[in-house]
C-alpha cells in the first residue's frame, strides 16, 4: 500500500519535515517515491508548502494519507475534513459512538435544583461581639 506521510529531517530537537510519498513497508525516514512539499513548525506561524496537484494525484491512484498527514492537509484546506465512521463491533449492537443512544436515555430526568444551596446557622447559637 502507498502512504502519504511525514518524513522527519532536521537535527535533534529542531524537527522539520518532508511530506512525502513512500511505499507503507518502507521506514518512516527511509526510502520514498515522491516528494510532496514541506512543513516547518518551529517558524511562526508554521510554514508548510504542498504541491496540490501532485497530492490528488496520488490519491487518485490509491495512496492514504497518514493521521498526521492527513491532519495538515485538512489544515491547509487540501483535503475535506471527514468525520471517522465507527463501525459495530461484529455480532453486537452499534456502540455509543456510532450514533444510537444508550439505553433509557431517552426518559426524563428528574428536575434538579438549580439554586445554590445556602447553610443556615443553626437557630440556638448567635454570633455576639465579644
Amino acid at each position: 500500500m502507498v502512504k502519504i506521510r511525514l518524513k522527519r529531517m532536521g537535527a535533534k530537537k529542531r524537527p522539520f519535515y518532508r511530506l512525502v510519498v513512500a511505499d507503507s513497508r518502507s521506514p518512516r525516514d527511509g526510502r520514498f517515491i515522491e516528494l510532496l512539499g514541506y512543513y516547518d513548525p518551529l517558524t511562526e506561524p508554521a510554514k508548510v508548502q504542498v504541491d496540490v496537484d501532485k497530492v490528488h494525484e496520488w490519491m487518485r491512484k490509491g495512496a492514504r494519507p497518514s493521521d498526521a498527514a492527513r491532519a495538515l492537509l485538512v489544515r491547509e484546506g487540501i483535503l475535506a475534513k471527514v468525520p471517522r465512521v465507527f463501525t459495530p463491533a461484529p455480532g453486537g449492537e452499534p456502540t455509543a459512538a456510532a450514533g444510537s443512544e444508550t439505553p433509557g436515555a431517552s426518559e426524563e430526568v428528574d428536575a434538579v435544583d438549580t439554586e445554590p444551596a445556602v447553610e443556615d446557622e443553626p437557630a440556638g447559637e448567635e454570633e455576639t461581639g465579644s
